[in-house]
């Protein structure tokens, strides 16, 4: 585990900036396949559309960290904000922010909004997964300790090490990394079969928040409580109900318009009067 992987000079080559370029370029490249291979030309987008949501993913999972989990210490470091390199990256921020850079891209060039996000999704959480690599690399978004002889032991220039020493952590990020592959094959295996529009990206958006619920009992990089869980747990469970809502609801209007479909196409059988 190493956070400094080379210097320039003085300029040090940060293996959390490596893994983070590479988990946007890993997103970009399946998602450009995806569309490709779908077949409507929107994988011409990716390029200026990956620029436009991993900037805007990026600012949104600092400002959240900052906002929602460490604004203790930022409202008295406020020029510290930036150092992204510190560690605090809120994933659920970037997703947040992320999806409102992309629904504006998108509108802007007249894409349909759900059909790009159901083949997107799956791009989506693989990158999610890639970006956990440089979590760990950083020595942040770590466990709290196992209480026992077994765990993660990180180097003392990392925050894990500063916040609870030389005591082995629950590997919370590299079990998330995981879990977020398996989510990138139910994606992909549910993207195969007949489903509504909007319901891949809808299904990504329940998994991981399901997911991300469950570890946050491991992680011990923050405690801020409501209600006895953590911020990150409130979220999720927003997210839990009103996506399984949702992907009720589209299912619902899927159907509807089906239903819609077959009645006009349905011929109209006229009967003749009988002959006397």
């Amino acid at each position: 585990m190493h956070q400094y992987l080379f210097f320039i000079g003085d300029f040090p080559i940060r293996a959390y900036g490596v893994m983070l370029a590479l988990a946007i370029i890993s997103g970009a490249s399946v998602a450009y396949f995806l569309l490709k291979k779908d077949g409507r030309g929107w994988h011409t987008h990716i390029p200026d559309f990956s620029i436009t949501v991993a900037i805007a993913g990026l600012i949104g999972a600092r400002l959240w960290d900052v906002f929602f989990f460490d604004w203790e210490y930022y409202g008295n470091h406020l020029l510290e904000i930036p150092f992204v390199w510190q560690g605090g990256m809120a994933i659920q921020g970037g997703v947040v922010l992320g999806t409102l850079a992309g629904y504006w891209y998108l509108k802007k060039h007249n894409i349909d909004f759900w059909a790009f996000a159901d083949i997107f999704a799956p791009a989506l959480i693989l990158a999610q997964s890639v970006g956990r690599m440089a979590n760990l690399f950083n020595g942040d978004a770590f466990g709290h300790p196992t209480g026992g002889n077994f765990g993660i032991l990180y180097p003392e220039s990392t925050l894990a090490y500063r916040t609870y020493g030389n005591q082995p952590l629950w590997p919370a990020e590299v079990w998330e990394g995981q879990i977020d592959v398996l989510i990138f094959v139910v994606l992909l295996l549910f993207s195969s079969f007949k489903h509504a529009k909007g319901q891949v990206f809808v299904l990504y958006a329940i998994l991981y928040s399901a997911a991300r619920f469950c570890l946050e009992f491991l992680r011990g990089d923050y405690v801020n409580l409501t209600l006895g869980l953590k911020s990150a747990q409130m979220t999720s469970l927003v997210v839990i109900v009103i996506g399984i809502a949702l992907f009720i609801y589209l299912g619902y209007l899927e159907k509807k318009r089906n239903a819609s479909t077959v009645a006009i196409h349905t011929p109209i059988q006229h009967k003749l009067p009988k002959r006397k």
